[in-house]
């Protein structure tokens, strides 16, 4: 009995199945790679959120009344340069 062309056979299987192997092993450190980088996105994210949510507790409900007198405005623009 010639078992060379079932050897053959189970070489070219073994052969894919590596190529195979690895091309899993190539996709999945890149899909890694981009797991962590959404992670680290969405941590910036939730610590965007909360220091917005934060700063946004400090704030006044409305704008206070600003004073109706007509120099004001000019007092303001002196005070902003």
């Amino acid at each position: 009995m010639n078992i060379q062309p079932l050897l053959d056979a189970l070489g070219i299987q073994e052969e894919a199945a590596r190529d195979l192997t690895e091309d899993l092993r190539i996709r999945i450190g890149e899909l890694q790679a981009r797991l962590r980088e959404a992670e680290t996105h969405l941590e910036h994210l939730a610590i965007t959120r909360k220091t917005v949510t934060g700063l946004a507790d400090r704030l006044p409900a409305a704008l206070p009344d600003l004073p109706k007198h007509p120099d004001y405005p000019r007092i303001l623009a002196v005070f902003n340069e």
